[in-house]
């Protein structure tokens, strides 16, 4: 027990969770998920799918969410660096549409847990980055819906990118400083804005 420190974020809903790390000369140990210590601190959420995508720089995927079936997830970067982000989709919340990101690395083996009801993406910041996550509902084909990543209204700062908003979420001119492109999927090229994805 006492093998995390959580952190809430500004955000309810949204934590920091550190596990314990244990390293000498050979190298190191950590349990990335013990479910007594994380209802420890209070978060009882119980996961039932694990997932792992490798992406190379320059690759953003999101903003993704499960429109009927909403997921909460516990990410986590084992090879590389990203910049992962949640933004706040829950109707009558005080920080609706509102964003907060984290940079997850292999070293600092920080965990982002992001509950429910939020839209999630990430931006690949190192050559190739190693990305796993663990949800607390399935994949349901035909749920997923998505958000533009550049978004005006959200303001999401993707750290060292640069380009022109078009006016939707085409790549266009986006690139990071080293002048990779950013890198979408053709899906995720053509989410709306959030005030034409919810009428509330």
């Amino acid at each position: 027990m006492g093998q995390i420190t959580v952190t809430k974020l500004p955000i309810e809903g949204l934590y920091v969770i550190e596990p314990a790390l244990h390293g000498d000369k050979r190298g190191y140990f950590m349990e990335t998920y013990n479910q007594n210590d994380m209802r420890e601190a209070g978060l009882d959420m119980v996961f039932v799918q694990d997932n792992q995508s490798s992406s190379v720089k320059g690759v953003l995927r999101g903003l993704h969410f499960q429109k009927q079936y909403p997921q909460g997830k516990l990410v986590r970067v084992i090879r590389g660096s990203v910049f992962d982000v949640a933004v706040d989709l829950r109707q009558g919340s005080p920080t609706y549409g509102q964003w907060h990101g984290e940079i997850l690395t292999e070293e600092n083996h920080k965990q982002y847990y992001i509950s429910e009801g939020f839209a999630h993406g990430f931006l690949v910041l190192s050559d190739i980055a190693e990305f796993c996550y663990k949800c607390t509902d399935f994949y349901h084909p035909g749920d997923e819906g998505g958000l533009a990543w550049n978004d005006p209204a959200i303001g999401i700062e993707w750290p060292g990118l640069t380009g022109t908003y078009p006016g939707n979420a085409s790549v266009s001119d986006y690139h990071l400083p080293d002048g990779t492109r950013l890198n979408l999927s053709e899906k995720d090229e053509k989410w709306d804005v959030l005030s034409k994805t919810f009428h509330f």
